[in-house]
């Protein structure tokens, strides 16, 4: 599979609404005051149409051939903002436009572009679906360069363990990089240790395909430094901490942090946003072998912390705190990091609504405001400081793994937190890039969580 699929499948929009259909998005109240023409109405009439939110009725015209669709709104407050993408659904094959809506084109344009998503690697492509031209209030460049990046982050977190370990990761790295003419730096296996990485050495070294760490750059030598690192645990066991069958089904997921931030980078790339942007992904697999770390062993961290390992199973914070360390060298303006890191934050929020942690007011108001403006959904959660206790550790200085079960999103922050320079603006994001049931803007499988609020502040702060 190509590293950026998407730009090898037909685009899903079209430039020009002419010789398109028309959608019209409607109520209830549409429907019962009559304001419709009359055909219309009367089809959606005789068809028990009702307009509930998201649903989708075909209209002929009088010579019987499909003259339009409508879009049900529901009730006032029922139709959630990205409900459009059951258009690309539920409307077949051909050019569309849509006509009248209270939602803003842009939005249902951009709601259209994440439904059209399908994963199709393993099976044999479905037919051709709808295309839909790109409203004029939407910025056809930004429209399209968001659909790509939510893509690529499906595409690379659907990929299943046995075509995305460590080494298929590097290489889509590295085909991003290429296509945006970034550079890319590899330490790999035993290097790691020479060059001061021993915690992601630690946790990937039983695998077949060796731990390394990837780097990526790009941007303007004086810029700002924007440095965004992601987890790159390709398949997680567990470790000799061995997660139960029913909880290894979705481990091939464990890399969604790099996933994400390989597409928020797209998106800093692709907008030409003038960053001194650096990419660091610690890719490893998380495997069972004569030579894996143990409970009870105590790690040293690039930082020079020491880490007692309580649970195998608690491995991300390991290979992220290496490459904090590594990206704090270098005194970052914004450090981001994403991670599917705990289940605490699945039990706390579920799975469509990651939380995230910074001690950066301003920073956190942005997030919140970006958030609601483009239906990117975050929450903030506290770094509660007297749960720092938690983190300590019998005989070293940290433990990966508190005891008593409590807070243990939380706590992960703190751990990550130690590795992180106090004078640096930080953000960590535990997401579960993945949607366990359909949705009209998301279908199950990978997702992109939180890199277009994120994509949304940075450009802000920096525009192109």
């Amino acid at each position: 599979m190509s590293p950026y699929a998407y730009i090898d499948r037909p685009s899903v929009f079209s430039s020009a609404a002419e010789a398109s259909l028309p959608v019209r998005a409607v109520s209830p109240a549409d429907i019962e005051n009559g304001n419709l023409d009359d055909a219309a109405l009367a089809w959606a009439k005789a068809a028990g149409f009702q307009a509930a939110a998201g649903a989708v009725l075909l209209v002929p015209g009088q010579d019987g051939k499909l003259a339009g669709a409508l879009f049900g709104l529901g009730e006032e407050g029922q139709c959630h903002p990205l409900a459009a993408g059951k258009l690309a659904q539920a409307l077949p094959k051909g050019d569309w436009h849509i006509e009248t809506s209270p939602i803003p084109g842009a939005t249902m344009a951009l709601a259209f572009g994440m439904g059209a998503y399908r994963f199709e690697s393993y099976r044999k492509s479905a037919p051709e679906g709808p295309r839909l031209a790109i409203p004029e209030d939407a910025d056809a460049a930004a429209l399209q360069r968001t659909v790509a990046a939510v893509w690529l982050a499906r595409d690379l977190v659907n990929m299943p363990a046995n075509d995305m370990g460590p080494d298929a990761l590097e290489a889509a790295f590295r085909g991003l990089a290429g296509h945006y003419k970034a550079k890319v730096n590899v330490v790999a296996g035993d290097d790691l240790i020479s060059q001061g990485f021993p915690m992601i050495h630690a946790v990937g070294r039983a695998a077949a395909q060796p731990p390394r760490l990837l780097e990526m750059r790009w941007g303007q030598v004086g810029a700002p430094k924007l440095t965004l690192v992601g987890k790159g645990v390709c398949f997680d066991t567990g470790g000799l901490d061995i997660k139960p069958s029913s909880s290894m089904l979705n481990m091939k997921k464990d890399m969604g942090g790099a996933a994400n931030v390989m597409a928020l980078a797209m998106m800093v790339m692709d907008a030409g946003l003038p960053v001194d942007l650096r990419v660091l992904v610690p890719a490893v697999e998380n495997s069972i072998s004569a030579s894996a770390f143990r409970p009870g062993d105590v790690l040293t961290s690039r930082k020079g912390l020491t880490v007692q390992i309580d649970n195998t199973d608690a491995e991300g914070r390991l290979v992220l705190a290496d490459a904090l360390t590594y990206a704090c060298e270098e005194q970052p303006e914004l450090l981001i990091d994403m991670a599917t890191l705990t289940g605490a934050a699945r039990v706390a929020l579920g799975p469509d609504l990651p939380p995230f942690y910074t001690d950066d007011e301003t920073l956190a108001s942005a997030l919140a405001l970006a958030s609601a403006d483009v239906v990117d959904p975050l929450w903030r959660m506290p770094l509660y400081k007297p749960y720092e206790a938690d983190v300590k550790a019998k005989i070293a200085d940290l433990t990966n793994a508190p005891a008593g079960g409590f807070a243990g999103s939380i706590t992960a922050a703190l751990f990550l937190k130690r590795f992180v320079g106090s004078d640096i603006s930080w953000a960590h994001f535990d997401i579960f890039a993945w949607s366990p049931k359909d949705k009209p803007h998301a279908p199950s499988g990978g997702e992109a969580q939180g890199i277009r609020a994120l994509f949304e502040v940075i450009s802000k702060r920096h525009p192109a």
